[in-house]
């Protein structure tokens, strides 16, 4: 072990923020260098064992469930700015909210980004975290280079002229190509949203659902199960001149996201799963309670948003067109298993990518999310939708709950064998492999 490690030893526990996925017996280390990273796996690969990076555990598979080796995030922070070409590179331990705030420090913003800024950023693009609309939904569309440690440990740096075909692939790589080191992503001037929240009926909401989505950049919906109530979150780009910003006031702020959407919110779900029966009364009061507002800020702080209430979630990428009729099916189908559910439904949408595992690769994309709270059983109700989601050829996300097989999913995938074929020349002896990959990818 080099002087820049620090190792735990064998007795490290390692568990996911959403407490499914635990490990125990892991050897950890903490790498202080790229060269301690190369030196793990080569080490992993000598031995026949296998190697995970944990990241910050924000994935609900067990896609970063380590056997033998876990190497922490190691490397934080900005490694270089380019404003000709509008990128920023980062050290891939690196979470977004970290990125963020230095991006605004600096005047910058990513395009797009999903609602939770606590990932890094190699898992947030390896698992294709997604936000909803714009011209680039997923981190990964934004990646315009990566460096990673391959299975042998051979060092790979790619960009548009330096092994392309690479990066084309390993921007959504699920942790199976290699770990990744950095991430270069393309940017632009920082700029201001304004958000608009709003309670609508379910039935104007899908009524009008094309033409919210048209008139705005960003539209993000929550439907309450058992209730007509959706609230409708619109956010449209006003441009770069920050002394327009006209932010919550800082009780509203406190009172609405802080005390009602976590601190209230969790107590109310927790107590409804000693009562399950009177699920279907909270959500409609619940939902009759919603206000409308408006605010105008930087644009990562208008995306994103801290959750602190623990939960599970299944998330499905159904075909755009058939989007709405997948959401009227699946409250159809809830409403007749007679099965209550006090977390909302998200509704959001993304325009196509060219990331052959991205899960709006080829296709425009209506994202459906299924909540519960994380004491609540999950597993009926996901089976109910993820029934209905693969009806209308569904795409889980990677991250996120599913019982999909690599046998299914390669016919969802049109790139599928050339994901299996560039894994089986970065990581031929599967040196990053687990269960989950296994599951999804095969042997």
């Amino acid at each position: 072990m080099t002087r820049s490690q620090t190792s735990t030893g064998s007795s490290a526990t390692w568990r996911n923020w959403s407490g499914l996925e635990r490990a125990s017996g892991v050897r950890t280390v903490d790498p202080g260098s790229v060269d301690d990273v190369v030196e793990e796996v080569r080490r992993a690969a000598d031995l026949g064992e296998t190697l995970k990076v944990a990241g910050t555990g924000h994935s609900f598979t067990g896609i970063a469930r380590p056997r033998h080796t876990m190497l922490l995030p190691g490397l934080t922070g900005i490694t270089q700015v380019d404003r000709d070409a509008m990128t920023v590179t980062a050290h891939a331990g690196t979470q977004l909210k970290v990125l963020n705030a230095e991006l605004e420090r600096r005047g910058l913003s990513l395009h797009n980004m999903g609602d939770i800024a606590e990932q890094t950023l190699a898992g947030a693009i390896s698992t294709g975290t997604h936000g909803t609309g714009g011209r680039a939904a997923g981190l990964a569309a934004q990646v315009v280079g990566l460096e990673l440690v391959a299975g042998s440990g051979e060092r790979v740096t790619t960009s548009a002229t330096e092994h392309p075909e690479i990066l084309e692939v390993a921007r959504v790589g699920l942790g199976a190509l290699g770990v990744i080191t950095s991430v270069t992503f393309a940017v632009e001037p920082l700029f201001l949203l304004r958000a608009e929240e709003k309670p609508m009926s379910w039935d104007e909401g899908l009524a009008t659902f094309d033409e919210i989505v048209a008139a705005h950049d960003h539209v993000d919906l929550y439907w309450f199960p058992h209730s007509d109530r959706l609230l409708t979150k619109r956010n449209t780009r006003v441009g770069t001149d920050l002394s327009q910003a006209a932010p919550l006031p800082r009780w509203r702020h406190w009172l609405d996201d802080e005390l009602l959407s976590n601190t209230v919110f969790g107590l109310q779900t927790a107590a409804l799963n000693r009562v399950p029966r009177a699920i279907p009364r909270a959500n409609r009061f619940a939902s009759r309670l919603l206000g409308a507002r408006t605010y105008t800020d930087v644009a990562h702080k208008v995306f994103t948003a801290e959750r602190r209430v623990v939960f599970r979630e299944m998330e499905y990428a159904v075909p755009r067109e058939a989007g709405l009729t997948a959401l009227r099916e699946a409250r159809r189908m809830l409403e007749a298993s007679g099965q209550t559910v006090s977390f909302p439904v998200e509704i959001r949408v993304a325009p196509a990518d060219d990331v052959p595992l991205s899960t709006a690769s080829g296709r425009d994309s209506l994202y459906l999310a299924f909540h519960t709270h994380h004491a609540a059983e999950h597993a009926r109700y996901f089976a109910l939708m993820e029934a209905v989601m693969r009806d209308h050829g569904g795409r889980p996300h990677w991250g996120k709950l599913h019982t999909r097989t690599a046998d299914d999913l390669a016919a969802l995938y049109p790139r599928f064998s050339d994901f299996l074929a560039l894994r089986d020349r970065l990581d031929p002896a599967r040196v990053f492999t687990n269960d989950y990959l296994r599951q999804v990818l095969g042997s």
